[in-house]
């Protein structure tokens, strides 16, 4: 809040496009933060969804805000996506930028027999941890493109041996074209789902 009482904002503090997949953690009542994979719809204001009854669900109607990272590893993307980790402190080692941004819901609806919400969330807060200099790794999409199909295992509305086939064909990408933390990444999507 500003001193007139208004909300503070705040300017993203990267250019988001398409679907930026990014880490949120909200705070949940046990005190401890949530992390969780969360993908953002560029668009004025930003939006997202939350599919099912989660955690990230759950805190966002608690507190009305979380943290929203940007981050480099695809260790800490895969454990995000696929596992439950909460910590004592908001913001990742891996962010590479952050905003704290309130959320407010502004629909809802049934896709199959999944619930969804959808949000619209403004930065109140943002910093840059460290610049690094960007190079694409398709190793790091393959491990994103592999939490998504693997969150959709044994979900009725997915052809499951379609899934298999992609998440097969990501690990051959991570083998082919990933580094060390691919690797260590894609192994993490197999430990945290029925892959």
């Amino acid at each position: 809040m500003n001193r007139d009482g208004a909300a503070a904002t705040a300017e993203w503090p990267v250019t988001l496009a398409g679907v930026t997949e990014s880490v949120v953690t909200t705070m949940g009542p046990n005190g401890l933060w949530n992390v969780a994979a969360l993908g953002l719809h560029a668009g004025d204001p930003v939006t997202a969804r939350t599919w099912g009854n989660t955690r990230t669900r759950r805190n966002f109607h608690r507190q009305g805000e979380g943290y929203v990272q940007f981050v480099d590893d695809p260790v800490a993307f895969a454990d995000a996506a696929l596992s439950i980790v909460e910590r004592e402190e908001p913001i990742l080692e891996s962010a590479t930028a952050w905003a704290r941004a309130t959320v407010e819901r502004v629909d809802a609806g049934t896709d199959g027999e999944t619930d969804w919400e959808e949000w619209t969330l403004r930065p109140v807060e943002a910093a840059i941890e460290r610049e690094t200099v960007p190079t694409i790794d398709r190793g790091f999409g393959a491990v994103v493109e592999a939490t998504i199909a693997a969150s959709r295992l044994e979900v009725d509305e997915y052809d499951e041996r379609e899934l298999r086939d992609r998440l097969a064909y990501c690990a051959s990408v991570v083998d082919r074209a990933g580094g060390p933390r691919e690797r260590d990444a894609i192994d993490r999507v197999r430990e945290h789902s029925t892959w």
